[in-house]
């Protein structure tokens, strides 16, 4: 898990190397062990490592294969690395280290760019070829790791974070009206390619790129699982099914502890982190360290769910650490966490991921965390909806269940030079719902949520945050072969028992019934939601600043109206639409965005 940077020149000019190195310092936090660069020819690399494999010098990056071939940076982890080291080692390829890094290297040595197919792990990489000049960008299947880029006609940068590219500087900081639209109508999604800004796009999730040295590119995407109904699963039945899961998951979970260092488990005391905790300990792992958070409460909310992380930590003896935080510490908190996101994210345990990753840093260097279940298992209040129409009718009902607010409304809030003429955001929606692949409307709104959805909210989340305190975050259920698993189970077994069906069935022979059969919790900050005293004074400071007067994206008569009732206005999704107008405006004037 690192950072990691690079330049490729399209003019015959040397690589900026000086802007590199101002990414890749950027990017220490993600990686607080050790800094690299290179260059040669049109290329520049630059790197800044988190040791979790290979703890030695010799795992340092950027990394020439033996045979100076290819040179290349690497973030995330290869689970399967050992088992492919041994693989190329038969077949002839020599190894100077013990790292996953050097595993990816020559593997694309050896199967080209279909090398990705042979990993199974998190991942971005850049591997550039000596003798062609050719780079080679790629993602992880799941968009688990970040790979944004910045393009000119000359030059084509990347970067692990969007706020590093924005240090190498020359980058068009404009507006992107179509990624406002859907900021404001899909909670704060915006979908790849696209960002916030004009100047700055990401790599899709399970996308391959080759970049020649002229600038051309072709891109490929090299995974997308089915959402139907397979023949290999006819006759199965429920039972089966559940076995078939926690199987996966158990596979998932043990993959997820290669690493020379501990590894510890987010602990939140729902079913999915509880789940990852008992399968750890029926592998026999002992002395687990796991940690929750809980909030203030405010406003008659309750912020904690310790009863139930306690629980867990009891029944199955960890290591267990629990922090609590008052609602004035939020407040405090906000301006880091907002530093600390390549994009605006308006969730509101963003702040608590970021406070938790910080406390969890201390004591390890990776975590287990259950991200991703509600999205592959149907676990969201919302999906019954979707079960009892068409696929015809599929894209409007997500949109009147899942977005904030209808593309009318957008006239009210957005500035009109802002504002698309058509509603950007439901036709995303209805080309995916339409798209071949899926059996019902619910198999197509579980593919939308999972492959976009999910990857820039609540993975690009936990990314951002452990990583701004240098915290490899692993999450099990996004292991691809359980999501192509849970993409094949019937709807009607993931929609059992008020969601997550047959992954309850699972947690069942695990857990103490009262963890698995608990009222859904959503992790509440409440002093987000309600706008204390303190998170309010910063959202006015922010809407009311020069630089959001100058700026001009919001219709004042509508930021007046919210300020003036900050708790009661909120979209159809139950969000604070002050917070989320707010939270924008602070994540422009936080990376200097003018």
């Amino acid at each position: 898990m690192c950072g990691l940077s690079g330049e490729i020149r399209f003019d015959g000019r040397r690589p900026d190397l000086a802007a590199v190195e101002r990414m890749a310092d950027q990017l220490a936090a993600r990686g607080p062990d050790g800094q690299g660069a290179w260059t040669r020819g049109a290329v520049a690399l630059g790197h800044r490592r988190l040791k979790i494999i290979d703890l030695s010098d010799r795992g340092a990056q950027p990394m020439t294969d033996a045979r100076g071939e290819v040179t290349g940076v690497f973030n995330g982890c290869v689970y399967n690395y050992p088992e492919l080291r041994e693989e190329l080692r038969s077949l002839g390829h020599r190894f100077q280290s013990t790292s996953d890094t050097e595993v990816v290297l020559n593997a694309y040595l050896e199967w080209g760019t279909d090398c990705v197919d042979h990993f199974r792990g998190m991942f971005a990489f850049a591997i550039a070829e000596h003798r062609t000049g050719r780079v080679v960008l790629a993602r992880d299947r799941l968009g688990i790791k970040p790979l944004y880029l910045a393009r000119t006609p000359d030059r084509l940068r990347f970067a692990s974070t969007l706020p590093a590219l924005l240090a190498a500087g020359d980058v068009d900081t404009s507006l992107d009206p179509v990624a406002l639209h859907q900021y404001l109508s899909w909670h704060a999604t915006v979908a790849a390619p696209r960002t916030v800004l004009n100047g700055v796009r990401k790599l899709p999730p399970a996308t391959v790129r080759v970049v020649e040295p002229d600038g051309t590119h072709r891109d490929h995407r090299y995974w997308q699982p089915s959402y139907t109904r397979r023949p290999e699963y006819a006759d199965i039945g429920a039972d089966e099914w559940r076995d078939a899961v926690l199987d996966a998951l158990r596979t998932a979970v043990r993959r997820r502890m290669v690493s020379d260092v501990p590894v510890g488990v987010l602990l939140s005391g729902g079913l999915d982190s509880s789940l990852i905790v008992a399968l750890l300990a029926d592998e026999g792992q002992r002395d687990l360290m796991t940690f929750s958070v809980g909030f203030e409460a405010e406003g008659g909310e309750k912020g904690d769910e310790f009863q139930y992380s306690d629980l867990v930590a009891r029944e199955f003896d960890t290591d267990h650490r629990r922090l609590m935080i008052p609602s004035t510490r939020v407040s405090s908190a906000l301006d880091a966490a907002v530093a600390a996101m390549s994009e605006p994210m308006i969730s509101h345990d963003v702040v608590a991921f970021h406070l938790l990753s910080e406390q969890v840093s201390k004591e390890v260097k990776v975590v287990q965390s259950g991200q991703g279940a509600d999205e592959i298992f149907a676990g969201y209040h919302w999906y019954p909806r979707l079960a009892d129409v068409s696929r015809e009718g599929a894209a409007e009902r997500y949109a009147e269940t899942y977005f904030d607010r209808p593309h009318a409304d957008l006239a009210r809030i957005l500035q009109p030079d802002l504002l698309t003429s058509d509603d950007v955001s439901g036709r995303f929606v209805r080309d995916h719902m339409a798209a071949p692949g899926a059996d019902t409307a619910l198999d197509a709104a579980l593919r939308l949520d999972t492959h976009v959805m999910l990857v820039d909210d609540p993975v690009k989340r936990v990314d951002n945050m452990t990583m701004a305190w240098g915290l490899e975050a692993r999450v099990p259920f996004l292991d691809h072969e359980l999501v192509e698993l849970a993409a094949a189970c019937p709807p009607e077994l993931k929609l059992a028992d008020g969601g997550k069906g047959v992954l309850k069935e699972a947690g069942r022979k695990l857990l103490p019934l009262e963890v698995v059969d608990r009222p859904k919790g959503y992790f509440p900050v409440p002093a987000v939601r309600h706008m204390a005293g303190p998170v309010l004074a910063r959202v006015r400071e922010a809407l009311e600043a020069p630089e959001a007067k100058r700026r001009g994206l919001f219709q004042e008569p509508y930021v007046a109206e919210l300020l003036a009732a900050p708790d009661e206005h909120r979209t159809r999704r139950g969000a604070n639409a002050l917070w989320q107008m707010a939270l924008l405006e602070i994540w422009l004037q936080t990376h200097g965005i003018k």
